[in-house]
This record gives C-alpha cells, structure tokens and sequence, in this order.
C-alpha cells in the first residue's frame, strides 16, 4: 500500500549525504534467513474474498503495473455512500526507486523491514545493494511480485509473529502506510518492539497537516471494490505525537519532492523507558 498520490511536483529539496554504496548481484542474508528460491510459499495461500489489499482491484493494478487505483472515504461501511475518492500511486509503486526513495535508502542499515512493502521496489533496491532486506504485505500479489524483482517478502500482518523480532536496524513506513490498521499510535507501539535497541524508523507522513481516522475500501475506476478497513491519514505533527506516545526519539525530519518524513530511533537499554505496555511492565503507582 502506498500514499495517496499528493497535486503539484515541488523540486527535489535534498541532496544525498553520503554516496551510494557499491550494487552487489549477491545480496548477503542475515543468519538462518531462507533463500527466496528455497523459501516455502504456503504464505501465498488464498485468501478470503474482499480482504483488503489482498484481492481485485488492488491485485489487479499491481499485476498490471498501473491504475486507476483509489481509497473510498466511507462514512459508514453498512450503507458505503459516495464519499471522497483518493488516488493511489500505482505506477511509482510498480516502478524503480525514484530520487527521493534512494536518498531515504541511504539512510538505511541493514537488516531492514518494508512494512507494507507492495509491490518491491525498495526491497529490491535494497537487495541489489548488497543490504539484507525484508517485506512485509498482506497482498499475495505484492509479495509475488517482489520475489520477481529479487526480493524477500513474506506475506503477513505487520501485527502478526515476524522474523527477528527486536533486531531490525532499519524499519521502512513509506508510502502512507502509518495509515495501517487506523490506529498509528498502536501500529508505532508495535514497531518499536520490533526494532533493536537503537534502531531507526525511517516513516513518511501525509503531505498535509491531517489526523484523521477513517473507513475506507480499495476500488478501480470500473465498479469493483473490495471491504470496507479502518485507516488512518496523519500529517508530520500527528505522527510525531503518535511516536512519542510508542516510545520512539525524533532524529531528523525532512521533506523531498512534497513528500515529507521524519527519522526516529528506539533507545538504547541504557537509556530506554520500561515499556507499561509492555508484558511484566512496571505497575502503575
């Protein structure tokens, strides 16, 4: 899943700080990762019709590389009315990294996860640079066709149990996916336990200055639609008080080409809250 395709094209407003590193066409995996190519595919099982991002029209566009593609604002999912339409990016997703991609990829150590990775094209990039990299997607067709571009993905819930937990460096939210589950401060909380102690998210917000959570369903410009989903839109002040509240430490925020993004970094032990929230936290005074 991706953001909702913003109006104008502003000029690229960052420059790369540091230089690229070498491509290598034998991505180096981390310890007990299976290969892609032995990998089992049971995380490419059916899935139930209508689950959202999972089935036509989202498979549909991703398989076809293009749109039209759209979020339906639904004000009630029982009597779903006309509401507003938002445009997904379907042909950036489908495409290679663009300029504001790389210089967020730059920021990354490996290992890193995509959480809501689509169709692959940081996980790629990612792996044609020699970084270990994962992808996360509900989609079964988001994570073919990320093993197609020489990707890992697994199909699964970012809420569900994932490979390394607590020993990510980098976690990717690209593309408006804080928006998962409709609820950013509980998908944030999640995120950083599965980050490692000093880890980074590096997350992209919606253009504007919004906090809005709704009821949305996927539909194509043809009639066909798939179930309504909670889902959140949250401008950089609403993320940045989310991620306070999960626990993360803002390190850098920036904005690229109208796309705006913030660097945060889970604590190191040293320096890291107890959790409350967490299982055997403390107990409330």
């Amino acid at each position: 899943m991706s953001r909702a395709a913003s109006g104008g094209q502003p000029a690229l407003a960052e420059r790369a700080e540091t230089t690229a590193p070498p491509r290598s066409p034998h991505p180096v995996l981390p310890p007990a990762w299976p290969p892609a190519a032995t990998r089992p595919v049971d995380d490419l099982i059916a899935v139930e019709p209508g689950t959202p991002w999972a089935d036509d029209p989202y498979a549909r566009a991703l398989r076809a590389g293009h749109g039209p593609l759209f979020l339906r604002r639904l004000s009630d999912p029982d009597r779903p009315g006309q509401g507003e339409l938002l445009s997904l990016d379907v042909e950036r997703w489908c495409a290679a990294a663009d300029a504001v991609d790389l210089a967020v990829l730059r920021r990354c150590t490996g290992p890193v996860m995509d959480v809501g990775c689509g169709p692959g094209r940081l996980v790629a990039e990612l792996a044609a640079r020699g970084m270990p990299a994962l992808g996360v997607d509900l989609s079964p067709a988001a994570v073919s066709r990320t093993r197609r571009r020489g990707g890992t993905a697994v199909r699964r819930s970012v809420f569900a149990r994932l490979p390394r937990e607590g020993r990510w460096t980098t976690l990717l939210l690209m593309d408006g996916n804080i928006g998962i589950g409709g609820d950013p401060v509980a998908l944030l909380t999640r995120l950083h336990r599965l980050a490692a102690p000093g880890g980074r998210l590096l997350a992209e917000a919606a253009p504007d200055d919004v906090d809005e959570r709704l009821t949305v369903r996927v539909e194509d410009g043809h009639g066909r639609h798939g179930r309504p989903f909670p889902w959140a839109r949250v401008g950089v002040t609403a993320l940045l008080r989310a991620s306070d509240a999960a626990g993360w430490i803002l390190t850098g925020r920036w904005t690229a080409d109208g796309r705006p993004f913030v660097e945060l970094h889970r604590p190191k032990p040293s320096y890291d809250a107890p959790d409350p929230t967490a299982p055997g936290g403390p107990a409330p005074a």
